[in-house]
């Protein structure tokens, strides 16, 4: 019941899209109709309002860990916490206010991470960071970055690490999922890389 009521909580808490959201309280019409169509920070980006693309990515990242440790505060259990934020995440990609069409999740992934574990989050983030810099496409940074965190979680995981490297295997492989046809581009050369439209 624990583990029902975390996975509940966190998968609907993950629903909110908060990059539609701001967009249009900001006037700048539905976010779908852009871009990659994506709720994410990176194409909130592609309107050229950074302040909303950075209020996005905040909060994204802060939803999935934010209800993991919440969730493990209150029942004293950090698998409950994990089953949370790993749902939150699953609820961001999958949204049932968007007819299921949500993000990609590596920001709320992330998060759940820093909020997990916080070593394994920040050499993850670090690695998704220098990708990006060195490549510049942030689809390849994000898979990148979150198939070495289970490898990473197995290494510096601690006294828990097969079971964080267990949780973030499971969201690599969803963000592998969701990234195939960024993969498909990749592989043709003709995903577009990170650009920032002028305001």
């Amino acid at each position: 019941m624990i583990y029902l009521v975390s996975v509940l909580i966190g998968y609907f808490f993950g629903t909110i899209p908060f990059g539609l959201l701001f967009t249009q309280f900001a006037g700048m019409g539905d976010i779908r109709q852009i871009g990659s169509g994506n709720i994410g920070a990176t194409n909130v980006l592609r309107t050229g309002r950074k302040d909303l693309a950075l209020l996005t990515l905040i909060f994204d990242v802060s939803k999935a860990g934010l209800v993991a440790l919440i969730t493990e505060a209150f029942f004293s259990n950090p698998f409950a916490g994990l089953c949370a934020g790993t749902a939150a995440v699953i609820g961001h990609n999958f949204p049932v206010w968007l007819k299921f069409k949500g993000g990609k999740g590596v920001a709320s992934t992330l998060g759940l991470m820093l909020a997990t574990n916080p070593v394994v989050g920040v050499l993850t983030c670090l690695t998704w960071l220098l990708t990006a810099l060195l490549f510049k496409y942030s689809s390849l940074a994000a898979l990148s970055a979150l198939v070495l965190a289970p490898f990473f979680a197995l290494i510096l995981g601690g006294n828990n690490a097969y079971m964080y490297a267990l949780f973030y295997a499971f969201l690599a492989v969803l963000s592998v999922w969701r990234h195939k046809t960024n993969i498909s581009r990749l592989l043709n050369k003709t995903e577009p890389q990170i650009k920032i439209k002028k305001e």
